[in-house]
Formats: C-alpha cells, sequence, structure tokens
C-alpha cells in the first residue's frame, strides 16, 4: 500500500486535472508550440506540476536516488491498480517477472512479453505495474513484465541477455504461462522498446522461434546520432539530453557499445523478416525521431509498420494512466493496435 504522504499528493494531483479546462489552462499557461505542434493541456499541465513540486531531473544524483524518485513519482501519475487482472510473480531460470491475466481469459491466450523503460538504469516490474495492468485488461492478452538487470551495476549487454532469455524462456514454458507459444509478442517503452526489437532482430536472425508482434513505445533506436528532435526537446519536457546522456554513460561504458546493432539497432544492415510493428512516438520527445526513423527503417526491408505520432504528449506517457485523459486515450490505440496485430497473426499461422 502506497505511504499516506504518496496517497495524499495523488488525490491532489488528481484534483488539480480535475478542475475545469480555463482553470487548468492558467496553472498550466500559455499554449505551447514547437515544431508545428501544440502541447497537450494534459501534458503541459503535468509538467508545470512537476515543476511546482521540485521534482529533480533524473539525471541529478546516483542511480539509486533516481530509482526512489521514479517509482514515487509513479505512484502519482499511474493510479490504484487497474482490475480486474491477477498479477503473480514468477521466476523465468535466473529472471524475476510477473504475469498479468486479465479475468476470464482462456487458457492458451496469446502473450506480451513486456520490457519496462528507464534508460536501462531505471525502473522497474513495479515502476510500469499499471502500464502492464492497462495492456492485459484492454488488449485480452497475458502481459510477462521483466525485471531485466540494470547498469551501471550490469552494463550493456546485460540487458539484452536478459530480455532475449525471458523471451526464449515464454516460448519453452508457453503452456506453465498459459499461453499460445505461436502467438507471443515483444514490446516495451523507451529503453524497453530497445529490449524488445533488439530482441526481435535477433531472435529472427538466430532462425529460431521469434515474436509474432512489436509493441514500441517511443524505442531507443540509435544511440550514434544526435537528432533534430533531440536538439527542439534537449529540456524542458520530463526527458532532456542531460538525462539521455547519463543513461548512456552508465549502460554503454566503451565507446564501441553505441555501434553494436543490440544498442543500436538503427545500424543493422537487414531488417528484412522482423515481425510486423506499432511503433508510436511522442510529439515532444527526443526520441521522436529515431523512432520514427526506425519504422522508416522497417518499412523499407519489407516489413508491415503502423508508425503513430502522438505529435501533443511527451515522452513516457504510458505510465501517466490516472491523469487527466489524453494519455490513456493514446494507450487505447496502441491496445487496439496490438489486438489487431495479433489477431492477424494467429489467423496467418492457422493457414501455414
Amino acid at each position: 500500500m502506497p505511504p499516506l504522504k504518496v496517497t495524499a499528493q495523488a488525490t491532489a494531483l488528481r484534483t488539480v486535472f480535475g478542475l475545469p479546462q480555463r482553470v487548468r489552462r492558467l496553472i498550466a499557461g500559455p499554449p505551447v508550440r514547437i515544431d508545428g505542434q501544440e502541447l497537450a493541456l494534459d501534458a503541459q499541465l503535468l509538467l508545470r506540476m512537476q515543476q511546482l513540486g521540485r521534482i529533480p531531473p533524473m539525471s541529478q544524483g546516483t542511480p539509486q536516488q533516481a530509482r526512489a524518485h521514479l517509482d514515487g513519482g509513479t505512484l502519482l501519475v499511474s493510479g490504484p491498480p487497474i482490475e480486474p487482472v491477477s498479477a503473480r510473480d514468477v521466476r523465468l531460470d535466473t529472471i524475476d517477472a510477473r504475469l498479468y491475466t486479465p479475468s476470464g481469459l482462456a487458457e492458451g491466450s496469446p502473450l506480451l512479453v513486456f520490457y519496462h523503460g528507464g534508460g536501462f538504469v531505471l525502473g522497474s516490474i513495479d515502476s510500469h505495474d499499471n502500464t502492464c495492468r492497462f495492456l492485459a485488461k484492454h488488449a485480452q492478452v497475458r502481459v510477462l513484465s521483466v525485471d531485466y538487470r540494470l547498469a551501471p551495476e550490469h552494463p550493456f549487454p546485460a540487458g539484452v541477455l536478459d530480455a532475449v532469455a525471458a523471451f526464449e524462456y515464454a516460448h519453452a514454458h508457453a503452456d506453465e504461462l498459459g499461453a499460445d507459444p505461436d502467438a507471443i509478442a515483444v514490446g516495451g517503452d523507451s529503453a524497453g522498446g530497445n529490449l524488445a526489437t533488439v530482441t526481435a532482430y535477433l531472435t529472427t536472425r538466430a532462425g529460431g522461434p521469434k515474436p509474432v508482434y512489436q509493441l514500441l513505445f517511443y524505442p531507443v533506436t540509435d544511440s550514434t546520432v544526435r537528432t533534430r528532435s533531440q536538439e527542439l526537446f534537449a529540456e524542458r519536457f520530463l526527458l532532456t539530453q542531460e538525462d539521455m546522456d547519463w543513461f548512456t554513460a552508465h549502460y554503454a561504458t566503451r565507446e564501441e557499445d553505441k555501434h553494436d546493432v543490440r544498442y543500436s539497432p538503427m545500424l543493422a544492415p537487414d531488417l528484412s523478416g522482423l515481425p510486423p510493428a506499432y511503433i508510436a512516438t511522442a510529439g515532444f520527445d527526443p526520441l521522436r525521431d529515431e523512432g520514427e526513423a526506425y519504422a522508416e527503417r522497417l518499412r523499407a526491408a519489407g516489413v508491415p509498420v503502423v508508425q503513430s505520432r502522438h505529435a501533443d504528449l511527451i515522452h513516457g506517457y504510458a505510465n501517466f494512466l490516472a491523469v487527466g485523459t489524453r494519455f490513456q486515450q493514446a494507450m487505447f490505440e496502441a491496445v487496439g493496435a496490438l489486438r489487431t496485430g495479433l489477431g492477424i497473426s494467429i489467423k496467418e499461422s492457422v493457414k501455414e
């Protein structure tokens, strides 16, 4: 149960978001327009409340301090546990995970193996608990959330090794998880989106079992370039350039790590044969351009891709389920894409 202080703060935050629109606009300030986009009022108000609360940037302090700040912030914006969804902790050989099952879901259902975001340094199955509950309930799939090892204690490629191992375990033990081994997707947000698509790439190239679908929220895809969106949104919009540099310094301990396709999948010479993908980006996110460039690379390689830019949103929106309505709207679009993608993959496997 969250501490009373956090519960009171969460209630106060939701009260602010429940105020009339004109009052919320007064608190948030004048509309923000950059690059032909206007920031959603919900996003602008959240950033304003962060500023008023004097929440420190993720890159200030130690990784342990940043993890504590993230955990506290998640409790404020993700809301109470979404029901009816059961959750049980499971062990995937050496990796901790949590399996979510929406009420009434039959055995042999599709499964989403989910990797949380946090720059490869922060985040956990707890920080993304409600995100996974949301996906499980509304997409009517089981969700296996993976607690992969984090940097700097476990730098690159530890996270990749865990991500691939978790997928392989899920496929080999699908019956134990109540899942269909021929209907397993991978997904994740930010760093987790990177691990999801890298897992899809490595398993495809290995010729073994591979995911049938990719659900990628603002994924990290190329750490070797500085994009236009990184220049435009280097400050003020939750994820900053300073944060990204801090994450990279902890995760990629050698310069050559940044050029490894297991970290920068954009550099892979051949992306053909990868599973279909839904790639969502946020307009006011420094990761916007690399996510969209990766979608184009996949499309050029013949991979079916749905690329959706939420031009009015910011990085991290998959976790902001309890504040306003705009963030949930974006997540419902992802739910629709996941259900459709899995449905098509199941029909295709039946034909074969």
